[in-house]
């Protein structure tokens, strides 16, 4: 009995103690207990596998738990001091996800040789000024998000410098841009020429700058708002004639 007291009392962490019965082998109970007879061997040093006697008393490990899963991240191995504050310090990425992503771990409890997963840190979302974001569901493309939102494929790679079009990660936040609103039919302009607005412009600085009167110019315009000139709106300038224009 003292020496079964003293075996338990040296077994590690994460291991029991157990009694050597008739017909035990090391393989057999590594099947029994779920583990490998080389754990075994490692934690028994100087244990002669095949001479093992009836009533010896060697440690066997516990079983490990079952690896969390971990698609979008890495594995990792818990070490003497660590914590999950430390651990998203280390590799920047939050306490929560951490937690999120391990669940049924208690963080207050971490097992040296205890393996979970680190998530990896969430890119910086791009910047979306004149679009909004979007959330990368199973089955996106950026052509699908193309012709779902309407606007070209080129636009959503602009809109999000650095991404890769065929690695779209699910939870993955993009940009998609505004789609652009349809540019108007310019309108003719046969005896005269075209004139893009600036910032600005009205039609009266525009008549001033070319000597066409203002309602001439409205008249090369119909549809014309003159009081909502758009800046890169395309219109067109009569050109002016005294006898005849060629």
């Amino acid at each position: 009995m003292k020496e079964k007291h003293d075996i338990k009392g040296r077994c590690p962490s994460g291991s029991f103690p157990y009694t050597i019965k008739s017909g035990d082998t090391l393989y057999i109970l590594a099947q029994k207990y779920n583990t490998t007879v080389e754990a075994i061997l490692k934690i028994n040093p100087g244990i002669d596998p095949n001479n093992l006697q009836i009533g010896q008393v060697i440690c066997i490990p516990k079983a490990a738990p079952p690896m969390p899963p971990c698609p979008n991240g890495f594995y990792y191995t818990i070490k003497e001091g660590d914590t999950f504050y430390k651990l998203s310090q280390q590799f920047g990425v939050s306490v929560e996800a951490i937690m999120r992503a391990n669940p049924g771990v208690d963080p207050n409890n971490l097992q040296i040789g205890q393996v979970i997963c680190i998530p990896y840190s969430a890119p910086p979302m791009p910047p979306c000024p004149n679009g909004f974001y979007y959330t990368i569901r199973s089955g996106d493309t950026i052509y699908s998000l193309s012709q779902r939102f309407g606007v070209s494929v080129e636009a959503i790679m602009r809109a999000n410098p650095g991404i890769d079009p065929y690695n779209l990660q699910i939870g993955q936040v993009i940009c998609i841009p505004q789609a652009a609103p349809p540019v108007p039919p310019l309108p003719p302009c046969p005896n005269g020429f075209y004139y893009t607005i600036k910032p600005g412009d009205t039609l009266f600085t525009i008549s001033q700058r070319f000597n066409v009167p203002v309602q001439e110019i409205i008249n090369a315009n119909p549809g014309i708002d003159p009081n909502n000139l758009q800046i890169g709106q395309v219109i067109c300038i009569p050109r002016r004639c005294v006898v005849f224009c060629f």
